[in-house]
């Protein structure tokens, strides 16, 4: 039986809202003058996903539920746009700045994706 709470350290908290602020930036900025209403989209269902789908005990208010491994991939998703767009939109130095920070947020959550992977839904 898993925990009804996920261990959410704060460095690992701090790290992952760093992390999908930079995808909520990089990824308008890196679509923009391909598709301004693509990028307003990227940002709707960045925040949004995330927003609406959650996996109980890993979140206060839980709209739709989902198994751990659906938050895995919904954080997952955000990371990997925070690396792609911001080698698109900004310097190479930043760009890389972000994937360090990407790593550290992957380790920092360790705790939690361990809960996650084991939290399945209770019908």
């Amino acid at each position: 039986m898993v925990d009804r709470k996920a261990p959410d350290p704060a460095v690992g908290a701090v790290l992952r809202f760093a992390v999908e602020i930079v995808a909520w930036v990089a990824a308008p900025w890196a679509l923009w003058g391909w598709s301004p209403w693509v990028a307003v989209a990227a940002v709707v269902v960045l925040v949004g996903l995330p927003t609406v789908f959650a996996t109980p005990g890993d979140k206060a208010n839980v709209i739709v539920p989902v198994s751990g491994l659906g938050t895995i991939l919904l954080t997952l998703l955000q990371f990997v746009t925070a690396v792609v767009a911001a080698a698109f939109a900004w310097n190479r130095w930043v760009a890389v700045a972000v994937a360090v920070l990407v790593v550290a947020a992957i380790v920092a959550q360790g705790p939690r994706w361990r809960w996650l992977w084991h939290a399945r839904l209770v019908r």
